[in-house]
């Protein structure tokens, strides 16, 4: 093998190692105490992981972009309010990772539906947006998800699991 085989077999291995690394940086891995619940008190824009009574870690929020009130219909940019669980998980979310949450729930589809209208759905907790990041920087921006920083989410997607309850607080 000449020098300029190894060199640009060097090059390679360095380039795939350093894009392994952002990504074992992105999954991170959580071994503490397990987060039994999600708390969001949309008042204080904080959300809670806690084990059982237990605080583990807290987060400053963005919430939809009517803020006010429990979620009704399809597009009214409010958060739901009430109790729900974190049902399934988006490693390619266009904003950064994301979990779901599972609204609408049988109570909600009926309201929604009494006033002839959906819903809505799709409600998570991710990280900022991939694209127009400035976007973010404004608070309660979102359609109704809950949104923190990037590294934030990072640390919750690896701390929560699927099926963990989340209760969501006016």
């Amino acid at each position: 093998m000449d020098r300029r085989t190894f060199s640009l077999g060097a090059v390679a291995t360095l380039s795939v190692s350093a894009c392994g690394s952002s990504s074992a940086k992105r999954f991170r891995t959580y071994n503490g105490p397990e987060v039994t619940s999600v708390v969001v008190n949309k008042g204080a824009r904080r959300m809670y992981l806690l084990h059982n009574e237990q605080v583990l870690k807290e987060y400053d929020i963005d919430l939809g972009f009517a803020p006010a009130g429990d979620k009704r219909i399809k597009g009214d940019g409010k958060t739901p309010e009430g109790t729900y669980w974190i049902d399934r998980r988006n490693p390619n979310s266009s904003f950064h990772l994301s979990l779901g949450i599972s609204y609408p729930n049988s109570k909600d589809i009926a309201e929604a539906k009494a006033m002839g209208k959906e819903p809505g759905g799709d409600i998570f907790i991710h990280g900022e947006p991939n694209r127009n990041r400035r976007k973010a920087r404004n608070p309660d921006w979102t359609a109704g998800c809950i949104a923190v920083k990037n590294e934030e989410m990072e640390e919750i997607y690896a701390m929560v699991t699927d099926w963990t309850p989340i209760a969501l607080r006016p």
